[in-house]
């Protein structure tokens, strides 16, 4: 696969992975070995970035991730986050960027990872108790002492972005974007472009909707988060089904999956922009992987951009309560 670089020189591959989905937000996590499967295959297909947190589980994502890779540790750049405070029982008890979090979260992470430094470092969410220039300062620290490399946010605004590079050059913004979120484009793209950071897209296939494989009757398992997101009631499904149809007649004149086109828009925006989309299926990997050889002409982008502007995307990202998280 060929490879894209982002802020502070990071060279990854065109299309990381989200490792999210294995252990966390998708119902029961997978069995651990077929977790690992999926990464050392993405590995040989020539993914080079992975994604995870210790959020995600909570814990055992890293776990994963960490065994998955040790056999590779010379050839990938793992990404991981702080910046929320876990209970005893393991559930999310709101933001906590303290300096002296991050660094135990940190030292924590290492260990559950298995490595001795982490190649990219995120806030995970902006906590609004904490200045971004005290997160930023830690950070930067961090890297100092060789615990880190490269610092990047997740979710921030402008503002956010611009202070916090003041203190320590990020690396990376990783927030939502596709085809049906395209909300970090007017705003959020020219300050990264001006400051020489990267953005490394969530949910490019908007949660697995953009594959066409999921329908207003499609049934969600327990512990799914997409169970409760507006955007995936069963009347927005439909609506919102005419951008999955979009994809589809772009897709059917490329000999592609509806999927492979929502992620060549995405590559086929910026240079620096490389998304992260997760999967629990080998067979769902090699497609994501072959989106990175699709090349759109700028006929089919503006087909694409005209088509998409026409339809009106129902339902909200997030309930309320974690929406106002993120609007901070």
């Amino acid at each position: 696969m060929h490879t894209r670089t982002l802020g502070g020189g990071l060279e990854v591959s065109a299309l990381g992975l989200g490792c999210m989905g294995i252990s966390h937000g998708l119902g029961p996590a997978s069995d651990r070995a077929d977790g690992i499967a999926v990464i050392r295959a993405a590995v040989e297909a020539g993914v080079t970035l992975f994604d995870t947190a210790e959020v995600y589980g909570p814990y055992v994502n890293e776990e994963v991730v960490g065994e998955a890779l040790a056999p590779y540790r010379e050839r990938v750049v793992i990404a991981t986050k702080f910046g929320f405070a876990i209970g005893d029982e393991g559930r999310q008890s709101g933001l906590d960027s303290r300096p002296e979090h991050i660094r135990r979260v940190v030292d924590a992470s290492l260990k559950r990872l298995g490595v001795e430094t982490i190649d990219l470092l995120y806030q995970h969410r902006v906590d609004p108790d904490v200045p971004i220039e005290e997160v930023a300062g830690t950070v930067k620290e961090l890297i100092e002492a060789g615990k880190a490399r490269h610092f990047g946010l997740s979710e921030a605004g402008a503002a956010v972005i611009r202070r916090a590079h003041a203190v320590q050059p990020v690396t990376a913004l990783q927030s939502e974007y596709s085809l049906w979120w395209q909300e970090p484009a007017a705003e959020i793209l020219p300050v990264l472009e001006e400051l020489g950071i990267g953005f490394v897209p969530f949910s490019p296939l908007g949660r697995g909707f953009l594959t066409g494989k999921i329908d207003q009757n499609t049934s969600f398992t327990p512990g799914d988060i997409r169970s409760s997101l507006p955007r995936f009631s069963a009347e927005a499904r439909q609506a919102n089904q005419a951008l999955v149809d979009l994809l589809g007649a772009v897709a059917v004149r490329k000999s592609a999956a509806p999927g492979q086109i929502a992620l060549a828009w995405l590559l086929a925006q910026k240079p620096w922009i490389v998304p992260i989309p997760g999967t629990r299926n080998i067979g769902r990997l090699t497609e994501n992987v072959a989106a990175a050889d699709i090349e759109l002409t700028a006929d089919d982008l503006a087909e694409i951009d005209t088509a998409a502007a026409k339809i009106q995307v129902e339902g909200d990202r997030y309930p309320e309560k974690m929406q106002r998280m993120i609007n901070r």
